[in-house]
């Protein structure tokens, strides 16, 4: 009895507010400057904002739109709730586990952007490398304002020699032989075998559109009508590789097509001028929620015809859209991201005027192995080249 009695007497002590409140723990933790007071606002917001980025994979976005720019800023809303684990650690307030179980919570969504460097494994001499690129018309209208530009493309796909390359928005003209790239690559890399798809065809010998370069046969192609006004697509190709059938997706999902008075507003934004239009907002806006909607139905598409194809799969591909995205999730699947198997550091494959996002992937299914997963360093377009090499024995 003596014993329950001291028991209920430090339980009722304990959970007493008043001397809890003079406890050295509680000042150092709960009495806060107005400043701190604020930051914990703040610092529950990003909780909450990176809680529904990892929400954004699993809802369409035509059930509910504005999630889905929850997942585009998920880069931003980690690095947020990372400097908040700092601050709060500085000063040694337990405000910290929010962030951090948070993070911890969205494992999944973290190993998407960063890996941890992993050793470079030898390249057997039948193992298949692949690219993947937006080549960005191979710099047809001189956006990068380099007249070499092209043939610092070339330069840059001859050094790394992938043997099957897959290239969105592809350009070719038949008329002019310093634009006939379908020629060029096939001679200057050795890749005989291609899938050139036009989307578009203007005085009729010049096409734009996706191809897939190999140095393996082709004995099939095909492509997926997405049945928009927009030219993107979806094409696959299927090869014999070592007397086996591979196919290899090629993709080009949704742009946003942002015009100059986007890129103006987003550049404004981003030096912090004060010239901001609500119009130009919400043009915005509207432009982003189109091309996400479109990017599901894309995706959705896509990915019931990976799920009825019974051949060993490659998919690559500019998705237009983050990791934490619906687009992504529907077309992955159970599918192998190349990045996560063998990726390191923050992989951004974006070099356009939002930096460190990932929207180019190679995946492919469990009957390959894939590893020395990279993103090239050079780059004239507003994409970065990414490779891998894959070992078609997993079986």
């Amino acid at each position: 009895m003596i014993f329950k009695e001291k028991i209920k007497n430090w339980a009722t002590n304990f959970f007493d507010y008043e001397k809890f409140k003079e406890r050295a723990i509680y000042k150092r933790n709960f009495e806060l400057s107005w400043f701190n007071k604020f930051m914990v606002w703040l610092n529950y917001f990003s909780v909450i904002a990176i809680l529904l980025s990892y929400c954004a994979q699993f809802i369409n976005p035509h059930n509910f739109w504005p999630i889905a720019f929850f997942g585009l800023a998920y880069p931003v809303l980690l690095y947020l709730n990372l400097f908040f684990i700092l601050y709060w650690l500085v000063q040694l307030k337990l405000f910290f586990i929010w962030s951090l179980l948070i993070i911890i919570f969205g494992w999944n969504s973290f190993f998407s952007v960063f890996q941890i460097p992993q050793k470079q494994e030898v390249v057997n001499s039948s193992d298949v490398k692949v690219m993947s690129y937006n080549s960005m018309l191979f710099d047809l209208y001189n956006w990068s304002n380099n007249l070499k530009s092209r043939e610092i493309i070339f330069d840059m796909l001859k050094e790394e020699s992938p043997d099957i390359l897959c290239l969105q928005e592809f350009y070719t003209s038949e008329e002019e032989n310093d634009f006939n790239n379908t020629d060029t690559v096939k001679k200057l890399l050795n890749l005989n075998f291609e899938h050139v798809y036009y989307t578009t065809t203007m005085r009729k010998f010049d096409h734009w559109g996706i191809a897939t370069f190999s140095k393996y046969p082709v004995i099939r192609k095909g492509s997926i009508e997405f049945n928009t006004r927009w030219n993107n697509s979806c094409i696959y190709t299927d090869l014999l590789i070592q007397n086996d059938t591979v196919r290899v997706y090629n993709m080009h999902l949704a742009s946003i097509h942002f015009g100059k008075k986007e890129h103006e507003y987003i550049q404004e934004v981003m030096s912090h001028t004060d010239s901001l239009e609500i119009n130009q907002s919400k043009n915005l806006i509207r432009l982003l929620k189109n091309a996400y909607l479109l990017r599901a139905q894309q995706a959705s598409i896509v990915a019931e015809h990976i799920k009825n194809c019974k051949y060993k799969v490659i998919v690559c591909g500019d998705f237009n859209d983050t990791p934490n995205s619906f687009a992504y999730r529907k077309v992955k699947g159970n599918l192998i991201d190349c990045f996560r198997e063998s990726g390191e550091g923050i992989s951004s494959t974006y070099a356009g005027k939002i930096p460190g996002i990932r929207i180019d992937y190679i995946l492919h299914n469990e009957k390959i192995k894939s590893y020395n997963y990279k993103r090239v360093s050079k780059t004239i377009t507003d994409h970065y080249p990414i490779t891998a090499v894959m070992n078609m024995n997993n079986q």
